[in-house]
């Protein structure tokens, strides 16, 4: 069985199981942005934790084991309600190694639900907000929708950008026309 959060049918499953179950019941309760929220909030404290990382992976833990550790650090962290709760239901079930991909599967139920389409976006250097904020209103144009961006940046690009967007892909990178100038000239040798 996949443990390690990112293989596997069985975990897409559980995954989506799980975020479906958190999402209609955010949406139910009208907590849908609380619960991001202090999903979001749970994600960043993991991200930065090792050790917290090690907790949520290994199954050399027990569930009890689990969920008290997880429910102390969600005291200290301010993390209540509907995702407190379904976090400690996870660890209680022994799905907290599926959390990450959980955590994942909720922001897209909620995307989807609001109709926000989502773009990864590379770029070689920081843009500045005023960039940020052209190319989504590019990206919006184009989605004809609402756009959230993911950024990242990758110096080996030297400049320009890269934009997935759904089964869309535009390379305006300076790394990919100087690669086409250099084949350019070789077969015209």
């Amino acid at each position: 069985m996949a443990q390690n959060g990112s293989e596997g049918p069985l975990l897409a499953g559980v995954a989506g199981r799980y975020a479906l179950a958190l999402y209609e019941l955010a949406r139910d309760e009208r907590q849908v942005d609380d619960v991001a929220k202090n999903l979001d909030a749970f994600d960043a404290l993991y991200r930065e934790s090792a050790d917290l990382r090690r907790l949520v992976k290994s199954p050399a833990f027990s569930a009890e084991e689990q969920t008290a550790a997880v429910g102390a650090l969600l005291d200290r962290a301010g993390i209540t309600g509907l995702a407190a709760n379904f976090i400690k239901l996870s660890a209680a079930n022994r799905r907290l190694f599926a959390l990450p991909d959980m955590i994942r599967a909720y922001r897209e139920k909620v995307r989807e639900a609001k109709g926000i389409v989502r773009a990864e976006v590379r770029v070689a250097e920081k843009p500045s907000d005023a960039v940020i904020e052209d190319i989504k209103a590019s990206l919006r144009d184009v989605a004809k929708s609402e756009v959230e961006i993911d950024l990242h940046i990758d110096p080996s690009l030297i400049g320009g950008l890269v934009v997935k967007m759904g089964s869309r892909m535009v390379d305006a990178s300076l790394r990919t026309k100087l690669n086409s100038i250099r084949l350019a000239m070789r077969e015209a040798r």
